[in-house]
C-alpha cells in the first residue's frame, strides 16, 4: 500500500475492528501484528457479553462502583452494536443474546445486587431483580443456594476466535493490509507523523504514517515506551476451562456477584467456565513479566473456579473437563479501559485495558471517528488524559 493514513499496532479484536471501521470511512490502513491475529486476549477469552456491571467493579467500594456506572451509556450502544454484527459479519461469529443472570447466595450479596441494579436502571439498562425461583425458571439446574439474581435479557456470548477473523476479513476486503510477524521496535516523530521501525521476516523496515493506533492488549504499555510514554496498563493472567460437549443445558450467561464465576454453554455444546481466577505470570530473562509465554496455571484457581461452578450449577459437575488454559490481558489502575488520544503524543491513540470483547466493537467504531477527527464525546470517560500526569515529564518518542 503506497502511504497509509493510520498504522494499527495489534491484530486483536479492537485492532481489526478499528481497521475495518477506518477503511469503511475511506482511510488507508495497515495492521502490524507481532505474531498472528487473535494471539493475545482476543483469542483466549471465553466470549462473554456482560453488559451488567461486572463483579470486579462492585468489590472495591462504592466510589469505584459509582464510577463504573458511568459506562452504562456505552453498554447500551454496545448492545445495539452486537445485535447487528451477525448480519454484517456473518453467522460464524455465533452471537447468542438470550439473557444473563448475576446470582447471589447470601443476604449481603443480594444487597450488593440491589444497589447494582439501581445504578443500572438509573443509567438506562433494563436489568431487574428476580428471586431464586424465577432465576431457576430461566436457568433450570441452578442450585437452590441461589436466593436471587439480576437479569438482563440482552446478555449472552459470541465466538471470540471467529469475531476477530471476521473483522480482519472485512477489513482486508476493503484493502487493509495485515502484516504478521512484524514487531515494532522503535518509533520517532517526523514531519509527516511518526516513523516506526519494524522487524519483519525479511529484515528491518521503516514505515511512516500521520496517525498510530496502539491496540496491542497487554503489550500496549511496552509499545507506549517506544513513544517515550507511560501507559498505565498492567498485565493480568487469567484462567478459563471447557467441559466436554453435552446436550443443551444452560441458555443464559451466568455470573456471580460475590464469587469469581462466568459460565455459559457454547453453540457446540461445551460449557465454558471462567470469571477472573488468576494464573501466574512467567518472568523473562530480565526479570520482567514475560508477555510472550503463556502464564502458569495455578491448581488452586482451577479447583476454586470449578468448585464455585459446581455449587451454583450442580449439573456441570457431571461433565468431563477437557481443557483449561490461561490468557494474558491488561487492566488499568482504575479498572476502566484506556481508549482515545494521548495528549502528549498528538496523532497517537490507544485502545487497551479490559472490557475489550464486550465493548471492543463499540470502542472500534467510536475510536475510528475520533481518529478521523469527527466529533465523538462518548469515549471521554476512558480518555488517556485522566492519567496525563504520568507523562508530565515525558516527550513523545524523543520529541
Amino acid at each position: 500500500m503506497d502511504g497509509v493514513d493510520v498504522l494499527v499496532i495489534g491484530a486483536g479484536l479492537v485492532g481489526c475492528a478499528a481497521a475495518c471501521r477506518l477503511v469503511q470511512a475511506g482511510a488507508r490502513v495497515e495492521i502490524l501484528e507481532a505474531a498472528r491475529p487473535n494471539a493475545g486476549a482476543s483469542g483466549a477469552n471465553a466470549g462473554s457479553l456482560h453488559f451488567q456491571l461486572e463483579r470486579r467493579f462492585l468489590e472495591n467500594g462504592e466510589a469505584l462502583a459509582d464510577q463504573a456506572a458511568s459506562i452504562l451509556g456505552l453498554n447500551l450502544l454496545a448492545i445495539e452494536e452486537w445485535r447487528g454484527l451477525a448480519d454484517e459479519l456473518g453467522p460464524d461469529i455465533r452471537v447468542h443474546m438470550r439473557g444473563g443472570l448475576m446470582v447471589a447466595e447470601t443476604a449481603d450479596e443480594v444487597a450488593i445486587l440491589e444497589r447494582k441494579v439501581a445504578r443500572e436502571v438509573q443509567g438506562g439498562l433494563a436489568s431487574r431483580m428476580i428471586d431464586g425461583d424465577a432465576a431457576r425458571a430461566l436457568a433450570p439446574g441452578l442450585s437452590e443456594t441461589v436466593v436471587a439474581a439480576s437479569h438482563l435479557e440482552a446478555e449472552g456470548h459470541a465466538d471470540p476466535k471467529a469475531l476477530t477473523l471476521a473483522f480482519a476479513a472485512a477489513a482486508a476486503a476493503r484493502g487493509v493490509r495485515l502484516r504478521q510477524r512484524c514487531r515494532v521496535v522503535a518509533a520517532r516523530p517526523v514531519r509527516s507523523g511518526y516513523r516506526l521501525t519494524v522487524e519483519t521476516p525479511d529484515g528491518p523496515e521503516d514505515l511512516t504514517a500521520p496517525k498510530i493506533l496502539i491496540a496491542a492488549g497487554a503489550w500496549s504499555a511496552r509499545i507506549g515506551e517506544l513513544f517515550n510514554l507511560h501507559l498505565p496498563l498492567y498485565p493480568v493472567a487469567l484462567l478459563m476451562s471447557a467441559t466436554e460437549r453435552t446436550a443443551p443445558l444452560l441458555d443464559p450467561l451466568i455470573q456471580h456477584v460475590g464469587q469469581r464465576l462466568s459460565m455459559k454453554q457454547a453453540q457446540a455444546g461445551n460449557v465454558l467456565i471462567g470469571g477472573g481466577w488468576p494464573s501466574r505470570m512467567r518472568l523473562d530473562a530480565a526479570g520482567r513479566f514475560d508477555l510472550d509465554r503463556p502464564a502458569e496455571m495455578l491448581a488452586s484457581s482451577l479447583r476454586g473456579n470449578l468448585a464455585v461452578a459446581a455449587r451454583v450449577f450442580p449439573r456441570v459437575a457431571e461433565l468431563n473437563l477437557i481443557r483449561s488454559w490461561t490468557g494474558i490481558t491488561a487492566i488499568t489502575a482504575d479498572q476502566l479501559p484506556l481508549v482515545g488520544a494521548i495528549p502528549q503524543a498528538p496523532g497517537v491513540y490507544v485502545a487497551a485495558g479490559g472490557s475489550a470483547f464486550t465493548l471492543g466493537p463499540t470502542f472500534a467504531r467510536l475510536l475510528a471517528r475520533r481518529i478521523l477527527d469527527e466529533p465523538e464525546e462518548r469515549l471521554e470517560i476512558f480518555s488517556p488524559a485522566r492519567f496525563g500526569h504520568l507523562n508530565s515529564f515525558m516527550g513523545a518518542a524523543g520529541a
